[in-house]
């Protein structure tokens, strides 16, 4: 399969304009970072943690984007889904911790942005709000109208992106003070595992293929036309999905959900436990009420 791949042309393999993009804006993030940071007030030198962790972040956008996984997304189902739990379920959390506070807290004194954050970064609305449109994404004639169309593709990628950022922020962020403490952490994590199943579950279940961009020559094309250039595609002799694909197309779409699934409790299991870990610390670190260490020294 891997090795047909190289008919699709360079472009279409590994998007140079995305690299040069993502190239400009690692260069713009470490010239604000390091030369400009006294634009910031409370301004701190850049840590090479966060240095190598903004680095990892563009490096894997790069790859979810704009090497051949991007491509594969449009040829397998099953590629689709494990771009679409990095790209939402990962990145988000790395774009967060890779950014400065107080470049963040610069960011949130902007008009539109400190509006929008204070508003959709409430914890029971960005769990909807990510949640619905990652579902409603995944509605059959809603995923076949997104995945042929260049800009409702673009458009919606990006508000999902935005809406993942939001769903994180109550969880991650250390701008500004926490919307979520000790268990409610554990309930909003719990949550979001619950509300993302329905959509993996329609996925999972269904006996029969979902998607027309998966089985439908035409469909298929005009998915492909979202990465691969024009002049490529007209020279390309395609007879549909099955000519990449190593499984039926039931299988596929099973398989996807499946991937999608295990990889967001993999992620959420991480994140589970540093919530615990932290909370473990912070309860460890505060000092015993009076009327404990009273009755600690009488006791002993």
């Amino acid at each position: 399969m891997f090795y047909q791949l190289e008919q699709f042309g360079f472009r279409a393999l590994w998007s140079p304009y995305l690299f040069i993009f993502i190239v400009l804006v690692i260069g713009g993030f470490f010239y604000l970072a390091i030369k400009k940071r006294h634009l910031f007030e409370g301004n701190e030198p850049l840590t090479k943690k966060q240095a190598i962790l903004f680095i990892t972040t563009a490096f894997l956008v790069y790859v979810l984007k704009g090497s051949p996984m991007d491509l594969l997304s449009h040829l397998m189902f099953t590629f689709h889904m494990i771009q679409m739990a990095f790209l939402f379920l990962l990145v988000p959390q790395l774009l967060i911790a890779s950014i400065p506070v107080w470049m963040w807290k610069k960011l949130l004194t902007l008009p539109v942005i400190k509006q929008a954050f204070r508003f959709f970064t409430k914890p029971i609305i960005a769990l909807v709000l990510f949640n619905g449109l990652f579902s409603f994404y995944h509605i059959p004639f809603i995923f076949d109208l997104v995945k042929t169309n260049f800009w409702y593709h673009s458009i919606y990628t990006i508000i999902l992106f935005i809406f993942a950022l939001f769903m994180w922020w109550p969880l991650l962020n250390k701008v500004e003070k926490a919307k979520l403490h000790g268990l409610w952490k554990v309930g909003y994590l719990f949550a979001n595992s619950v509300l993302i199943t329905p959509a993996c579950a329609l996925i999972i279940f269904n006996n029969q293929p979902l998607y027309e961009t998966y089985t439908s020559l035409q469909s298929w094309i005009n998915s492909l036309t979202l990465c691969v250039p024009p002049s490529v595609m007209a020279d390309l002799q395609l007879s549909g999905p099955e000519m990449f694909s190593f499984m039926p197309p039931i299988y596929d779409q099973q398989t996807g959900g499946v991937l999608m699934k295990v990889l967001q409790e993999f992620i959420y299991g991480g994140i589970l436990y540093r919530i615990l870990r932290e909370w473990y610390q912070k309860e460890k670190d505060e000092p015993m009420p009076v009327q404990f260490q009273d009755y600690r020294n009488i006791k002993s």
